[in-house]
């Protein structure tokens, strides 16, 4: 969609609004809001809303007396510029483009008398097709640059005049480029504060999730090392303490059941204590035999077998001693809920 001055829209948005060309992402970035740039507005003029001016055709064929026609118009464009007619001006300069639509030095000529007119919208569309005619023209450069100061639209102004000096630096654009500069600088150190603060925002944003996804993972972690109902056999008193941390991370009951080859109770309850633990698979079952965990039972105090132990957050809840069926349910119902 073309804006008022034949270009990218965007540039219109920026001027109504009053604000710095900045992209709309740095407007309002969640927590982040930007303030405003002070910036000297005082050339900044109200764009022109006239009906798109003449323009020529640029494929049409254009013959010697054509040529010829053209110059004769822009000889009084010239003089009606020195007298300070410059509508007249404007009208001879069209008469010359629609007989000459190929000469990029008449749309840049247009383009500067706009300049003096205060209609950069128009001079920004002269200058548009005198550089596609001729991408090197400074006239159209310089006249577009100017024309987008005029529309405060600082940074795309201070490019034009740069692209303006290299090609035929003068006076009048060494002066436009001290007005000009000072906004596009303000300008752009306002885009790297912000897109440096939206950049932390970001690692900070990145580094809360990874934070928050650490614990998930390190329940899923725990959760690997406990097999739902399932008896766990325990043959250390250090995997002991990793099935125990593993069963706290998950916020679980664990019951360490100590038994014996030789106990003869402990072959009576080891089949029930097989199927409580199908019965409650959400209760982490440990099974050690104490002549092969030595360091376990010991560390447990462990004087005589069958024996339970109910642990919850790693801290000692409950204990079962003898082959007590029921009381061994019972105690798991209690401390499962």
């Amino acid at each position: 969609m073309q804006g008022k001055d034949g270009e990218d829209n965007q540039d219109e948005k920026q001027f109504e609004s009053k604000k710095p060309n900045l992209s709309r992402d740095d407007e309002i970035d969640g927590e982040i809001v930007e303030s405003d740039v002070e910036l000297d507005n005082s050339d900044v003029v109200t764009p022109d809303n006239d009906p798109p001016q003449k323009m020529g055709d640029p494929s049409t064929e254009v013959t010697e007396e054509n040529q010829e026609a053209a110059q004769v118009s822009k000889s009084k464009a010239m003089e009606a510029i020195s007298e300070g007619k410059l509508d007249e001006a404007i009208d001879y300069l069209t008469e010359a483009i629609m007989l000459n639509p190929k000469s990029a030095i008449l749309y840049a000529n247009r383009a500067s008398i706009f300049v003096k007119l205060k209609k950069p919208n128009a001079a920004i569309r002269d200058a548009g097709a005198a550089l596609k005619i001729n991408p090197d023209s400074a006239r159209g450069y310089k006249a577009r640059g100017m024309a987008r100061a005029m529309l405060g639209l600082w940074e795309e102004a201070a490019r034009d005049l740069h692209v303006a000096s290299t090609l035929d630096f003068d006076e009048e654009i060494g002066v436009m480029l001290k007005k000009v500069e000072p906004n596009a600088k303000k300008i752009e150190e306002h885009r790297r504060k912000y897109l440096r603060l939206r950049k932390e925002k970001v690692q900070r944003k990145i580094e809360l999730e990874r934070k928050r996804r650490q614990p998930k993972s390190q329940d899923a972690e725990a959760a690997s090392l406990l097999k739902d109902g399932e008896i766990i056999g325990i043959h250390s008193a250090s995997e002991l303490k990793t099935k125990l941390n593993a069963a706290s991370k998950t916020s679980r009951l664990s019951i360490i059941y100590f038994t014996a080859t030789w106990c003869g109770p402990c072959r009576y309850v080891s089949p029930v204590y097989t199927s409580l633990a199908g019965k409650y698979p959400k209760v982490v079952f440990l099974k050690a035999d104490i002549d092969d965990a030595r360091d376990a039972a010991a560390e447990y105090n462990v004087s005589s077998v069958p024996c339970f132990f109910f642990m919850k957050n790693g801290k000692e809840i409950d204990k079962v001693v003898g082959a007590d069926k029921n009381l061994l349910e019972k105690k798991i119902a209690q401390h499962a809920g």
